[in-house]
């Protein structure tokens, strides 16, 4: 949850240590896309940085 507060706060080496967290997952899931693999990891990994930047106040922890 530290990691995921400071990517919020646009902390650039907490947003990538999250996306180093997930790159196995961006390189499978960026298989299943219909476009060249490189272009398919730089959406997925954009689309995560703008899902990180927007939900600022959405998610309250248990």
């Amino acid at each position: 949850m530290i990691l995921l507060q400071a990517a919020k706060q646009n902390e650039d080496q907490a947003i990538l240590q999250l996306i180093d967290l997930y790159k196995d997952d961006i390189m499978r899931i960026s298989q299943y896309i219909y476009m060249p693999q490189e272009d398919a990891i730089s959406t997925i990994v954009l689309e995560f940085m703008e899902v990180i930047r927007e939900n600022n106040d959405t998610y309250e922890p248990d």
